[in-house]
């Protein structure tokens, strides 16, 4: 894995969206995993200044995205879909066609789940990006679930309810499950990318990167993966020896 330590969130926006750039500039149409949350907003926001700036375009990029909440529309403000459209797509050039989100509406979550792991096979993705987690999750995927895992519906735990309530009006708001892409899913990408922002990741990401490679800190099987990359802030990354 190799790690890149920033001195701050902008800074590692910056160097994430170096590590992005060069994916693109290989590849026109090459295949994007992304995801949600605080933390790659500044890369998104890179992405688009740099869209604006220089005329890089995603028409012939394709985007799937790592997560939905169950029993929310694209149009609620408050799905992972319109969080990417708010933060990315209706920024840039991309066909929304080319933009892919499990369905939090499917009515049959098996067939959905099935559904999306045809879209995977058929879209292998050039990079993935991830956040973690506190308790070392990376996606919905929380401590204990199998590394074999692909597309799947989780029961979100009541800490991951919490962490989310400051994005609705009242924590019986959130969503109590979620469809995600499994670890499985995630290790197919061909090359990864973890952000890590904040003194409160820092225990993850010692163990993520140090520790035993376990479902119990999910984000350790990226140990794994051949072509890793670690962006972290100096605070999440302050429990990392020094020799690494």
């Amino acid at each position: 894995m190799k790690i890149i330590v920033t001195k701050d969130q902008k800074e590692l926006a910056v160097e994430a969206w170096q590590v992005m750039r060069s994916v693109l500039l290989q590849k026109e149409d090459a295949v994007l995993g992304l995801a949600t949350g605080s933390t790659p907003i500044g890369l998104y926001d890179e992405m688009v200044a740099d869209h604006l700036k220089n005329g890089t375009s995603y028409r012939r990029v394709r985007a799937v995205n790592l997560d939905e909440y169950v029993g929310l529309s694209p149009q609620n403000d408050q799905s992972y879909r319109y969080f990417m459209k708010k933060h990315l797509f209706d920024r840039i050039d991309i066909d929304p066609e080319s933009t892919f989100i499990e369905d939090g509406l499917a009515t049959d979550a098996e067939a959905e789940c099935r559904r999306y792991d045809a879209v995977l096979s058929r879209l292998p993705r050039d990079i993935q990006l991830l956040g973690i987690g506190a308790n070392g999750h990376i996606a919905f995927n929380e401590p204990g679930t199998p590394f074999d895992l692909t597309t799947h519906v989780v029961d979100l735990t009541q800490n991951t309810i919490q962490m989310n309530a400051r994005f609705f009006e009242k924590e019986s708001d959130v969503p109590r499950r979620a469809f995600t892409m499994g670890p499985k899913s995630i290790m197919d990408a061909k090359k990864i990318l973890l952000l890590a922002v904040g003194q409160n990741k820092a225990q993850a990401v010692a163990a993520a990167v140090q520790g035993p490679v376990t479902p119990d800190l999910p984000a350790s099987i990226l140990q794994r993966h051949p072509d890793c990359i670690l962006i972290a802030d100096e605070a999440a990354a302050s429990l990392l020896k020094k020799d690494l």
